[in-house]
Order: C-alpha cells, then structure tokens, then sequence
C-alpha cells in the first residue's frame, strides 16, 4: 500500500476514472473536481469550420471533450476527409478519436505540447502542405505554447473553441477542510486552469496547502505553481494516469 493520499482534481469522470486506477495500485485518493466542462452553443463558425476541413492539413484535439463535441459536430458537418491527419496529446484522447475511425497520431512518451511538436508524423504533414493551415480543436484558452511554436514554423493556425472549463460551486474553505478531514499529502492537477482554480479555492488555506507536494502535467504548469508559491512540485510530463504513477514511484511519499 503506497503511503501517498492524493487530492484529485479533474473533471468528475475523468477523476473517478484516475481514483479507480490509482486504487488499483494501492494509492489511496479524494476526488474534488475543479473543473467542470460546459459545451459552448453551436456557433456558425463551428459549422462553416467542420464544412471545409479538408482547408487543413492535420487537425490536433488537445482534449477529451474537444474530442467528444468534435466528434459530434464532424458526424453532422463534415465531408469525408479520410486523407486528414487527426493529432492528440495524449493517448486517451486518440483513444476517443480512434473508436470513430480517425487516423490518430499521439506521443508514446510525454502527454505534453512539447512531445507532440517532435512527432515525425506532424512533420510530414506540414512538409507535405504548400501552405500549411492547422485546425487546433480546444476549449476557450489554452495550448498557446503550441501555436506559437507551429506559427513560428511559418504554419497557420486556426483556433477552434468548443467548451469551456468552469469552477463548480464549493463553500468557502471546503478545500481545506477537505484535505485536514482526508488527512491528504498529496495535491495533483492536470492543467494550468486546474491549478488556478484551485489557487482560487484554496483562499486563506494556500500557504498550508502550498507546503504539500504538488503534481503537475507540464514544465509550464510546474512554472506557473513554484510561482504562486508552491514548494514541493513534480512534473509528471504528461496528464495521463501512467504519468501520475511513474512520478509517484519515482517519488515515494516518504521521501518527499
């Protein structure tokens, strides 16, 4: 049984999902979801975009419910496109893409912007266009990092927004009385917005909470917390459950 007793963050069914896998192992979790996904309304823009796919010469998801309403608006819109190239960050949203049918290319280390830049696959895709135009499916903000660095290619991007990630509703203070009642040592978010929200939670608990570790998915995110004052940070490179896992073996509890 490992010694951690982590504080869960994602959406309600992906972090049910992680506390499943994670119990599974022996790590014992809490789930407080601090994020929560609402479809944006179905705009003409959305339409129009999934109309004329074949505008682009790869089409990344850098989410499961970028995937899911993606997949919804590409069922009623889009024109056969088999030739297109579809991208993910991360092995379980191609997961999400892969069911339909779609010719899915993700990192097989490294659930992170970074890795899927190094892709070969994406490499070919941009040197086999003339002007290369990228379709980048997210929720409102988010993955700028990998825009600036396609642009900097000399690639156009279009961003396409499909949700949105709100902050559910919790009493003042819940956050930390939750932690003091699970007796947790452990906090894990999946996301920048993920950590502001719980930033934003935390209120008058932070300097508390701040002294516990504190795993994240990304160097940037790793950043964005030692900055707001967190003192233990492990970046797990990547959002995955196996990601979560290889970090907290290569960091038992007791150790940190």
């Amino acid at each position: 049984m490992s010694a951690w007793r982590l504080l869960l963050t994602r959406p309600a069914e992906d972090c049910a999902a992680l506390a499943q896998t994670l119990a599974a192992q022996g790590v014992a979790s809490h789930c407080m979801p601090l994020l929560a996904i609402e479809a944006l309304a179905e705009t003409a823009e959305q339409r129009s975009t999934f109309a004329e796919l074949q505008r682009y010469c790869a089409v990344i998801v850098v989410s499961k419910p970028a995937a899911r309403i993606g997949l919804q608006l590409l069922a009623r819109y889009a024109t056969p496109t088999p030739d297109l190239p579809w991208f993910s960050v991360g092995a379980a949203t191609a997961a999400v893409l892969a069911e339909q049918g779609l010719r899915v290319h993700f990192p097989d280390s490294g659930d992170d912007s970074e890795a899927l830049l190094a892709l070969p696959a994406l490499h070919q895709a941009l040197a086999a266009a003339s002007a290369p135009r990228v379709l980048i499916l997210r929720g409102e903000g988010g993955r700028e990092f990998l825009a600036e660095r396609l642009r900097g290619q000399g690639v156009a991007v279009d961003y396409l927004p499909l949700y949105r990630r709100a902050l559910p509703q919790y009493a003042p203070g819940e956050l930390g009385r939750c932690v003091r009642a699970e007796r947790l040592n452990g906090l894990v978010v999946s996301s920048g917005q993920g950590f502001e929200h719980l930033l934003r939670l935390a209120g008058d608990d932070w300097p508390a909470l701040a002294r516990l570790p504190l795993f994240v998915p990304s160097p940037r995110v790793a950043e964005q917390a030692r900055a707001a004052g967190a003192q233990i940070v492990v970046d797990c490179r990547g959002a995955s459950a196996a990601a979560l896992q290889a970090a907290l073996e290569q960091f038992p509890a007791a150790a940190l």
